[in-house]
């Protein structure tokens, strides 16, 4: 199918249209903002769909960390208007001409956004983003397997490369029984033992309601700024833009069932807070916070998170309970399966140089990271630290993006 001729330029949105389906480019963050309710349902149509494709999530991320003239909105339309394919890109910083995803260092998941019930609809969004792009690399960071990305990168007609990305370790959404059978049993043992002295502390679990959120989200932040006080932070968690991000997206998010905020709460007292985002597949814990008065009482914040999340998780017929990116070392209590994100990069004829030097530089970085891991897991299997490390894991507890 043969679209049509762009709309003028300077209007804020471009389209091109065919019998069937029309396509447009949204450069305008007010425009983008008032897409929230049909973008709202066609991510209810795209089974792959994770909360990070909310568009309370994206829209927000733009409103905190966009660039003016950045935004690039690729849309397609059936005849009749409904929304049947989506991508929201922006120019990414640096000297070459790259398009990314919305979300950026803080989104664990990227994808586009795709109707399961129209087959057209990725081919013409692959033809709207080779025409978006216009001489850039469209390229999407972690995609999670089954995303609807991969539909996208199945029918791109130009140059592409497929690169992996972060790992992310998953669990079954199992009720929290389930789990401790997947380790050894006297580890089980002890994992209960922790569960029955929490009980005993009578901490009590309270899952906030939309206009809670706010308060709850401030309380949240708080706790985990005082959870690694003096220890090795990620600085943009106690930045103002991500708490603004954070007290946007997270009410509507919960209000559709997108995400979760539950508290931990002895008496009235509030000592620990998490964020769980969620899909209709999947369940991830985002980021929590802790008050130190937890481990002076020797509870295990991760087991009792854990424990909530597998009950919320399975309870709402989930499959899989993430525990997003990264593979520190306590995720690995559980045995979970590692699944690799991957790199998608998509290039026009006249762009594949810039493809190809990309790709290239991506994998140097990774085969250089990787030799810093190597010699790191040297230096702890002989009891050393590798010479310009710290020996320390850089996660503070708080999964991939909100790690």
């Amino acid at each position: 199918m043969t679209l049509g001729e762009l709309a003028p330029a300077g209007t804020g949105t471009g389209s091109r249209t065919s019998g069937a389906l029309r396509a447009e480019i949204v450069r305008d963050e007010d425009a983008f903002g008032r897409l929230g309710p049909e973008w709202r349902a066609l991510y209810g149509r795209c089974a792959a769909a994770t909360p990070f494709q909310s568009h309370a999530w994206l829209h927000s991320w733009w409103l905190s960390y966009g660039r003016p003239g950045a935004l690039r909105v690729v849309l397609v339309r059936r005849a009749d208007g409904a929304l049947v394919g989506a991508a929201a890109l922006t120019r990414a910083r640096g000297p070459l001409p790259v398009l990314v995803p919305l979300g950026g260092a803080i989104t664990d998941f990227t994808d586009v956004l795709l109707d399961d019930d129209c087959p057209d609809a990725a081919p013409a969004l692959a033809r709207a983003l080779a025409r978006a792009a216009r001489g850039a690399v469209v390229d999407l960071r972690e995609v999670r397997p089954g995303a609807a990305a991969e539909r996208l990168y199945a029918v791109w007609r130009g140059p592409r490369r497929r690169l992996a990305d972060s790992e992310c370790l998953e669990l079954p959404a199992v009720p929290m029984e389930a789990l401790l059978e997947r380790i050894p049993s006297g580890k089980a043992q002890r994992m209960r033992a922790k569960f029955r002295k929490l009980d005993a502390l009578g901490i009590h679990e309270h899952v906030v309601s939309g206009p809670e959120v706010p308060a709850a989200v401030e309380r949240l932040l708080r706790l985990h700024q005082l959870q690694w006080q003096g220890r090795q932070v990620t600085a943009e968690h106690t930045s103002d833009r991500f708490a603004r991000h954070l007290a946007r997206a997270v009410r509507p998010m919960v209000e559709h069932g997108d995400a979760m905020v539950t508290e931990y709460r002895l008496g009235d007292e509030v000592l620990c807070a998490d964020l769980t985002l969620m899909s209709p597949r999947l369940a991830g814990g985002y980021l929590y916070g802790a008050d130190p008065a937890l481990r002076a009482r020797k509870v295990d914040v991760a087991a009792m998170l854990l424990r909530h999340a597998a009950r919320e998780s399975s309870a709402g017929g989930r499959a899989t309970l993430s525990m997003l990116r990264g593979t520190e070392p306590y995720k690995h209590h559980w045995r979970p399966e590692t699944v690799p994100n991957q790199r998608l990069m998509l290039a026009g004829p006249g762009t594949a140089p810039l493809l190809w030097a990309l790709a290239g530089a991506a994998h140097g970085r990774r085969w250089a990271a990787g030799q810093v891991r190597r010699r790191e897991w040297l230096g702890r299997a002989l009891g050393r630290t590798p010479q310009g490390g710290n020996g320390a894991h850089g996660s503070n507890g708080a999964n991939g993006g909100g790690g």
